[in-house]
This record gives C-alpha cells, structure tokens and sequence, in this order.
C-alpha cells in the first residue's frame, strides 16, 4: 500500500483506506502456498481473534508501552494486552494518554502508542493528538468504536462519528469494518505515521471485531524509499558550492536522526547551525558552529548575531544562503514569521506541502533530511571549504558572553527569577537527561539559554501549545528511559491542566522530577495584556499549598524561595529515587522575554492605522484612571 500525506491533506477515513484493507483481507485468506512465507517474521499468522490480532501486529512493531484507560468496549482488548505480555500504562485522562504516547515518540524516535474508548475517550484525546499532529510527532491510536454489522443497534453509547471527529488532527483514520482487516490496519497506521512527515495516524475498531476469529495471514507493509529529488538537489549544489556566499544551516525535528551528517555538513561548509524549538540538540550547543534556537530578534542573540553579520566588515558577514532542512518556518519558532529573509534559500523537507510556504525560496528540494545530507558529504570535494577562524572564535566569544548572563542572575524582590530556575535546572541535570517544557514565558527562556547536549532530550509543545503536555509527555518517556533523569519545567497554570497526572508517577513509581514555577497567575498572558491594556483580565490563579498537594499525591516535595536555595534543592531534588515535586516562588518582574517582546513588535507594525489609533485613544483613557482593575 502507497499513502501519501500532507500534514493537513488528510485522508478521508475508510474510503481512502478501504481498498487497501480488502486487499489485504483478501490475501489473509490465501492459499496454502503462501504459508509458508507467513512464517517468516513480521507476519501476522494463525487463527485468532480481533484482539489477538491486533496484539500481533503490536508486538511485531515492538511497541514499548500502550497509553490509556480500559472502558467497556475494549476491555476484551486490554486483557489481551496482559495475556500477550504487551506494556501498558493507566492513565487518569485520555489527554494525557496522548501527551504520553507523544512523550515515548520523541524520546525514542518510534510511534507511540494510545488506547482510548469511543465517546469521551476520543474527545478527551484530541488536544494531545492536535499537539502530535503540528509537531510532527509518531503516533498510533488505537480507537474503539460501537458495533458495526449484524451487532448494530440505534442509539448506542458513545455513538459519536470516531472517525470524523479524528480526522482534523490525525494524518490518517483507518476505519475497519471486518476483522480480517484489523492486523493490516494496525501494521500500516506504523507506516503511515513515520513515512514522509511524521504524525498521528487513528486505526478505528468496532468493539465487535475484537471477541470474532479469523484465519490470519498477513505480511508486513512495504515501505516505500525516502523521497528525493535529484533535480532540484543539482540545482541547489551551485548555491551551496559558491564560496563567496556565507551559508547559514537552520534545521527542525526532521534531522533529529542524522545530527551526526548534520554536523558533518555543517564543517564541510563551514555554516554556523540554528535549529528551531523542536530541532533542539540535533547537533550539541557544545559544537563550535552551533548557535542555539532561531535566528531572528525573537530567538537566540547568539544565533541573531552571528545571522546577521557586520555588514560594514566583508570578513564578518552573514549568512547569505539559508540552508533549511526539516523545518517548516512555523509561528512559533519563528516569532510571529520574525526572521529575516537571507539572499538566498534552499528548503529541504520531506513534505512537498511544506516547501517555500513562509520564506522566498531559491530551490525546494522534496527530500528525506538523511538523503539529502548524505548526498551533500558525497559531494565534498565540491563543497568543502577552509577552516573559517574568525566565526569559530566569534561564536565563541558570543557564546562565552550569553553564559556570563547565566552566572550574575540578580534576585528578584519576592522569589526567583525564572531565568536563574533554568540555569539551575542545567547545572544540576545530567547531560543526557530529558527535560520536557510547557507552555509559559519560561519555555522562551529555557529554548534560548537551556544548553542542550544530546538529541531527544529536550522537548515543547510547540505548534499547538497544548498547556499541561509536560506532566504526562516526560511520564510516558519516563515509562520507557528507566535509567534516565526526567524532568519538568511547568508554570503553576498547566500544572492545573493535568496535575493528577503526578498520581500516576507515585502508583507506577516513575521518578519525574516536577519542577513547577508558581506565581499564582498567567504571567505570560500578562506580559500580552497589560501592555496592549493596562491591566490584566482572568490571569490570577488560585494559591495553592504544594506540599498538601504533594503529600496527598504520594511524591516527595521541594519548595525553593530564593537563588541561595535553588542549585542545593534543585540538585536533592534529581538525587531523590522517587518523583518529586519541586514548587519553585517565581518572580517575573525583572526579567523581559526576547520572544515575547519581538512578537509584540511584530504584531504592533502590522496593526492597521486606525486599529493602532484605537489602542493608543483606550490605553491614553486607562493611564489617567486612578484604579487599574486587574484579575
């Protein structure tokens, strides 16, 4: 079977599917000379139920954990999963069966994996399934649905359309309607969600299916080769090969497998390499041409810097041709679409629909980000370019600076500075540990000045900003990293999104460190709103007693109130065998976010006239009121 998607040219459910699973119920049913082939490994072989099936094709994925909450519908399901010795998680929230699910994926490169009822089980998922899907992360759900065929009845419970309620944010629904077509289903959903862009991919079953039998011989999927195209890739080797022009390397979570050809690229040319949020460690902020998160006012100074060059100075100039590769230029990672527009651009990515969408592009090279760095180190005779002293020692000293910053971290009046809870965080963290992030004014903070030494352990909810991903992201890596340090660092708002996760940390004995920054408001939509209208509306949260809550969570409890306090608990805190959670009195009053202040000033200059004036006449009428009413 050959799909291929775009990120938002979803399938239309079973009708897009349909052929290719009657196919392969078709050759389940084969003949006697094809038994022989159907034990070779990776078939799905044998009379066996549904359910049995389907945990057949999971293990021959040798998939680490599934994610979820059992109901009615699927319990035949999950006991197979028992039965068959398949890892399975208990969550208290199908949100965060997805966020989990979405944590395995990116922290082992492999589909996650979640089981959810129909109904409210599905609803439930679709914020965490919407963060997999813009972030381009691999997952499989594995969905229920009510009974089909003779089974049938009208006014089932959960009798909602599963499938159409998936499709906006799932790459793919399969929807069976036999159960000869379950193990094809569930094999090619593995497929679907890795080939091109990754993404979530739903496989929809009648709860029916799971309890018939069937003679099952079915193989594994073909996987088709990487997309690459040879034409434009000639076309880009000139651009690369002219030596008078600075290239610059701005790579996304499509080169996290290839960070070592990343690199290797990257001297060849002798580029400097920025990343977005979600490329963050695929080459080491250790290497001595990386240079942090973006490359515009909104980002990392360094990166801004070294970008933009010293136009006066022809030896210190910027980048003039952008390479980008496995990237799409998304609002967040780019400030409000802030960076600069270089000379020239080639854009690298495995989805042809997300070529040349933001940034005047040059060449549009549809290609697998390994392909196509692989193919650049054959070409190294041509590219290959002298050591450039001065921008290793400048990224350097640029470098050396920003860390300068990290050590004289004033103390704010009433707590701690956001910025110094991440320094922090990095000193005590072991180098190879994940810290997951969430959405705050803190995950600008940490994207720019977090060092991050290795791939896949730094990790946002970037494009859909789902607040309260990071508790059950870094659980479900946690689940399956052992031996590894996991992290948080969460505002005291998405805290509330899914604290009762932590629980789940405490029953399963996952010692995620909770780092939680309490300020008893949404500060980063104070730091949107007071500006645009003097005062804050709906921002001010509940105070809550961290330690009651800890204790009645069944984790160990940190409070840290000051700088003198925060490496020595922050570093007891990681020592401790258990989950933690750390509530950390955070103060943001002194300390300004380069993201939210270049976002602003974007958002101000595409104001129209009359919309500024309207602004300028309201904050003028406030500024002179005596009370300023803030909630």
């Amino acid at each position: 079977m050959d799909f291929a998607f775009s990120r938002r040219g979803l399938m239309q459910g079973a009708a897009a599917v349909g052929g290719a699973l009657a196919a392969a119920s078709a050759a389940s049913a084969g003949s006697i000379a094809h038994v022989r082939e159907a034990r070779h490994p990776g078939w799905v072989f044998g009379r066996m139920t549904g359910a049995e099936a389907l945990c057949a094709a999971l293990l021959a994925e040798n998939v680490g954990c599934v994610y979820g909450i059992p109901g009615a519908q699927e319990n035949e399901l999950w006991d197979t999963f028992k039965e068959k010795g398949i890892p399975y998680l208990l969550v208290t929230h199908e949100f965060s069966a997805a966020c989990m699910a979405d944590g395995y994926a990116r922290s082992t490169g492999k589909p996650g994996v979640l089981c959810v009822v129909p109904g409210p089980g599905v609803t439930n998922s679709l914020t965490g399934l919407g963060e997999a899907l813009l972030d381009s992360s691999p997952l499989v759900a594995i969905v229920g649905d009510v009974a089909n065929g003779e089974k049938a009845k009208p006014f089932q419970v959960h009798a909602l359309n599963q499938v159409d309620l998936l499709k906006p944010v799932c790459k793919c629904v399969y929807q069976v309607q036999t159960v000869a077509q379950i193990a094809a289903a569930v094999r090619q959903a593995f497929v679907t969600a890795t080939q091109g862009e990754p993404g979530p991919v739903a496989v929809v079953v009648p709860y029916n299916l799971f309890i018939e039998a069937h003679d099952f011989r079915t193989p594994p999927p073909a996987i088709p080769a990487p997309p690459f195209d040879d034409a434009a890739f000639e076309r880009a080797l000139p651009l690369l090969a002219d030596k008078k022009h600075r290239v610059g390397i701005y790579a996304g979570a499509g080169c996290m497998e290839y960070g070592t050809e990343l690199a290797a690229v990257a001297e060849l040319l002798q580029a400097p390499v920025a990343t977005s949020v979600s490329g963050r460690g695929v080459v080491s902020d250790s290497h001595p041409l990386a240079v942090g998160w973006g490359f515009g006012p909104h980002a990392s100074a360094v990166a801004e810097t070294v970008f933009a060059g010293e136009k006066k100075h022809p030896l210190k100039s910027g980048v003039d041709t952008l390479l980008a590769i496995g990237v799409k230029f998304s609002e967040v990672s780019t400030g409000y679409y802030g960076n600069p527009q270089p000379k020239h651009v080639i854009h690298v990515d495995a989805n042809p629909c997300n070529l040349g969408r933001i940034l005047k592009t040059d060449v549009c090279v549809h290609a697998d980000a390994g392909t196509f760095l692989g193919r650049l180190l054959a070409c190294g005779d041509t590219l290959r370019r002298a050591e450039d002293k001065w921008l290793v020692n400048h990224i350097r000293t640029l470098k050396a600076d920003a860390a300068k910053e990290l050590c004289n971290i004033p103390q704010p009046k009433c707590g701690v500075d956001p910025l110094a809870t991440v320094a922090a965080l990095r000193k005590v963290l072991p180098a190879d540990a994940m810290l997951f992030t969430d959405v705050s004014a803190t995950e600008h903070l940490a994207a720019e000045h977090f060092r991050v030494c290795q791939s896949r352990t730094y990790f946002n909810p970037v494009d859909n900003q789902a607040m309260g991903w990071s508790v059950p992201a870094a659980l479900g890596a946690q689940r399956v990293h052992y031996g590894k340090t996991v992290a948080t660092l969460t505002g005291d708002g998405c805290l509330l999104m899914s604290a009762m996760e932590i629980t789940t940390a405490a029953r399963e004995h996952l010692p995620v460190k909770f780092v939680i920054l309490d300020d008893q408001a949404y500060h980063y939509m104070q730091m949107l709103q007071k500006p645009a209208y003097l005062r804050t509306t709906a921002t001010i949260l509940t105070r809550l007693d961290y330690k009651a809550l800890a204790q009645a969570f069944g984790v160990a409890f940190v409070e840290v109130t000051s700088h003198a306090d925060l490496e020595p608990k922050l570093r007891g805190a990681v020592c401790h065998d258990g989950p933690v959670l750390v509530r950390v009195l955070t103060d943001y009053s002194t300390r300004k976010v380069r993201w939210v202040d270049a976002v602003r000033a974007r958002y101000t200059k595409e104001l129209t006239a009359a919309q500024k004036a309207r602004f300028l006449a309201r904050i003028g009428s406030r500024a002179i009121q005596l009370e300023k009413k803030n909630d």
